[in-house]
């Protein structure tokens, strides 16, 4: 999961020169409704939704409506990389949000690392973000509230659904609510094959496939252990960032990338259980 989702900063920053947010948001989410809907609904899995169709609304705000937006506009001004280490703050607001709201115990240590993770987000922010895109880089804050929203919602509202049925029709329920604006940006010349590419390289890896992993991890280590995967997403995106757009690797690139990685660990690390005692 931490590779194939931090590709999709490098195909972002590709796709938006010439492709404006909500179309690219179109796209996606069309294109992968358009490979998921058939096999979900070939499954039975579509029906389930009815019943729960206002979780179903408020997870395809938080994960998809809202933050791929937001993302894909920010890209317009930041680095891939950048944006990559900037939304690396999700595990910090899923383990606020667990806490608020009892799911999960905080403890010291975990709370230490998510702590040492934010500061790695502060260096990016404060060394490398200039103060013309200083909106830009704010912007990823709701990005990273609605990546750690998303999880908390399918987890506490549609556990109970199948994991293919609520992919497709988010993204189908997505697409239809961006169609008329995407319809009034279409770009006026022909796309060049390196965005036609990381459009469909977006579509196909890191939607189709990348949700229905991430719902098998979810289910495995739960939503908030589940989100700590962007502390490694920005590794793969700051090495592509670098290796294959030529992106600056600065001061805070630097700092935030050390801090972030320190962070992961100390909020992923599991806490050592003592050995229980024999009954007499």
């Amino acid at each position: 999961m931490s590779v194939i989702w931090g590709l999709p900063y490098l195909l972002i920053k590709v796709a938006v020169r010439q492709i404006s947010p909500d179309l690219l948001v179109l796209m996606r989410t069309g294109g992968g409704a358009v490979l998921l809907v058939p096999v979900a609904a070939a499954r039975g899995a579509l029906r389930p939704l009815l019943r729960a169709w206002k979780p179903l609304v408020a997870y395809t705000l938080a994960e998809l409506g809202v933050p791929w937006f937001l993302l894909f506009s920010a890209e317009r001004r930041l680095s891939s990389s950048l944006s990559a280490l900037i939304v690396a703050a999700v595990p910090l607001v899923g383990a606020v949000l667990a806490w608020a709201t009892g799911t999960e115990r905080l403890d010291a240590r975990r709370v230490l690392g998510l702590l040492v993770g934010l500061g790695g987000v502060a260096a990016l922010v404060g060394l490398d973000v200039g103060r013309s895109d200083l909106l830009a880089a704010l912007s990823l804050g709701g990005v990273a509230i609605g990546y750690a929203l998303g999880p908390w919602i399918l987890a506490r509202h549609m556990s109970d659904l199948p994991s293919i049925g609520v992919v497709a029709g988010s993204l189908a329920l997505c697409a239809v609510v961006y169609a008329p604006f995407a319809a009034l940006s279409l770009p006026t010349t022909s796309l060049s094959a390196s965005v036609v590419w990381s459009v469909i390289g977006l579509t196909i890896v890191c939607t189709a496939v990348a949700f229905m992993l991430f719902f098998a991890l979810i289910a495995e280590a739960g939503p908030v252990r589940a989100v700590v995967i962007t502390y490694v997403n920005p590794a793969v995106a700051v090495l592509l960032g670098v290796s294959v757009l030529g992106e600056h690797f600065g001061a805070g690139t630097a700092v935030g990338f050390v801090l972030i990685l320190a962070g992961c660990y100390l909020a992923t690390r599991k806490a050592s259980v003592p050995a229980p005692v024999p009954e007499p």
